[in-house]
């Protein structure tokens, strides 16, 4: 048996999510969602499922919180943070997609209040309340300019249905 003390430590593993800035007019599709007994906003995001690509996840997790069907149109880049809610590291690719088709009949993930249109103005008025620093990270990078092609992110994974 291996002496624990010695043994290798096993690896960091951040977790990895996605997010998207879906823009309307001068609107940003977010969500109100309940997080430890608290109301916060974020944009649509969440977790790479095994198996899945970056952009599988992106519309997956936008379509999951909100109802509404995107196409990815440009990567927006990377953004690594440690969490206040849990204390882990995050890396989180950041996309900006075009709205295609809302489905108000759609259930919600569990702990997601709504889905809601904001200007970049009341999103920063959230203050405290935005989930994390990297939402209007994301979507300066989007006002700025950034728009990096989708080309730029590969996956050698076979491509899974959409849902």
């Amino acid at each position: 048996m291996s002496d624990p003390a010695t043994a290798p430590a096993a690896p960091w593993r951040p977790r990895v999510t996605v997010a998207c800035v879906v823009v309307r007019g001068e609107r940003y599709l977010m969500v109100e969602e309940e997080i430890d007994g608290r109301l916060v906003y974020n944009q649509p995001a969440g977790h790479l499922d095994d198996g899945e690509s970056l952009l599988q996840a992106a519309v997956r997790e936008t379509l999951e919180e909100t109802g509404w069907t995107i196409e990815p149109e440009h990567f927006l880049g990377v953004h690594q943070w440690r969490s206040t809610e849990h204390g882990e590291g995050v890396v989180r690719f950041s996309f900006s997609a075009r709205a295609l088709s809302h489905d108000a009949q759609r259930p919600l993930d569990r702990g997601i209040r709504r889905a809601l249109w904001l200007t970049r103005g009341e999103i920063a008025g959230l203050g405290e309340r935005l989930r994390s620093p990297m939402v209007l990270l994301s979507i300066d990078a989007w006002l700025g300019g950034r728009r990096l092609p989708l080309e730029a992110l590969s996956s050698l994974l076979a491509e899974r249905p959409r849902p």
